[in-house]
């Protein structure tokens, strides 16, 4: 249905497709009845509100790392709660406690150092990162057990004693990764942590589960859960996917503006990699094009690259089987999560409009175009 919108939508846009994230859903739903679990949609990655009611039929609620998506969460999703920081001011504590379920510290001093607030709070449960020392990822910014991190707290530090108050755990390593990575990692957090789990009335394995990739073993999965509740008899077990929500499920609608030639052809489109799709920098990584191929697969190869003034403003090499010409539209593949919600006005660039599809009724509805208002409107 996508390529039926081409002509008629103004680009940038992102499109997300709600009969995509329904096929998502129902792989999760059966992970969460399979295995009891409870699973959270991790705001960081995925934020668009609009399909919060849907996402909420399945899903048990939201996590967040600030005031601001924890709010998020509890107005727009409606069901439970959970919050993580590497640190909390104050300020956002207080904030956090009127808002989340659960709320888990980063380090023994900041729980410490906080009991007076935690103490008086109604209805919250409390919980502290752990760090496994057990490495997955693959780039080291997205590796919390990389040395020298500054995520989670090591077992030794807990002197063989659970603080007082604390009735969780939450371990995180996983970054777009199969069922065999977390059971090498629950492997190291059982070893490690095993003088704390027995005493704990919940556990939260994170996110970075890829669950909806069509290769991802589930039933190992399912599994791992359902042997770890044997073991340890742990009441409540949590998930906090992200990008397993909306895996495959969006797209970037994009327009080239202009060919250039320098040892290469160059296409320059209206898609920032900077400001639009800035995970494209910083994992980095390339991300697929609709009918397009590697450099040198088909007859036409270009340098992608953004308008914007950065020299390095670079989505990648790609192939096609005929020229490219300004005008022509390119639509950019799996954009639902860590795009939204990182994009930025640089170089007072608009921020690509954001659409809803369901494919499976042919409804598409513009959400949101972005004006000059909003980048001033981060200014002062």
């Amino acid at each position: 249905m996508i390529g039926t919108l081409l002509d008629r939508i103004e680009t940038p846009c992102f499109v997300v497709d709600k009969s995509l994230l329904r096929k998502n859903l129902a792989v999760l739903d059966s992970v969460r009845k399979r295995a009891g679990v409870k699973i959270l949609l991790a705001q960081k990655a995925f934020s668009m509100y609009a399909v919060y009611p849907l996402l909420a039929q399945v899903l048990d609620g939201t996590c967040a790392s600030s005031p601001d998506e924890a709010r998020l969460g509890r107005e727009e999703f409606g069901k439970e709660v959970t919050a993580f920081a590497a640190a909390y001011s104050e300020q956002d504590l207080r904030e956090l406690l009127g808002l989340c379920n659960h709320v888990i510290f980063n380090s023994l001093s900041q729980w410490e150092r906080f009991r007076p607030l935690t103490s008086a709070a109604k209805n919250v449960r409390f919980g502290l990162r752990c760090n496994p020392e057990h490495s997955e990822g693959t780039v080291e910014i997205y590796d919390p057990c990389a040395p020298k991190s500054r995520l989670g707290i090591k077992a030794e530090a807990f002197l063989g004693k659970c603080p007082e108050g604390i009735t969780g755990l939450h371990v995180h390593n996983l970054c777009e990764q199969n069922a065999d990575a977390f059971e090498r990692t629950l492997k190291a957090f059982e070893e490690k942590f095993d003088f704390l789990i027995p005493q704990m009335q919940w556990i939260n394995f994170g996110g970075g589960h890829h669950i909806t990739r069509p290769d991802y073993e589930v039933d190992l999965l399912i599994r791992l859960l359902n042997d770890f509740r044997s073991r340890w008899h742990t009441p409540e077990i949590f998930l906090e996917p992200g990008e397993a929500v909306a895996l495959n499920t969006g797209y970037l609608l994009s327009t080239v503006l202009d060919i250039v030639h320098n040892d290469m052809d160059i296409a320059i489109l209206d898609t920032s990699a900077e400001a639009h799709m800035p995970d494209v920098l910083e994992m980095p990584y390339r991300p697929n094009i609709i009918g397009a191929g590697e450099a040198g697969e088909k007859a036409f190869t270009y340098r992608l690259a953004g308008h914007s003034c950065l020299a390095g403003d670079v989505i990648g090499d790609y192939s096609f089987d005929r020229a490219l010409e300004p005008g022509d539209k390119l639509v950019f593949l799996d954009m639902a999560h860590y795009s939204m919600v990182k994009t930025n006005t640089f170089n007072g660039l608009r921020l690509p409009s954001i659409a809803v599809m369901d494919s499976d009724s042919c409804e598409f509805t513009l959400l949101r175009k972005f004006t000059y208002e909003d980048f001033k409107s981060r200014l002062s």
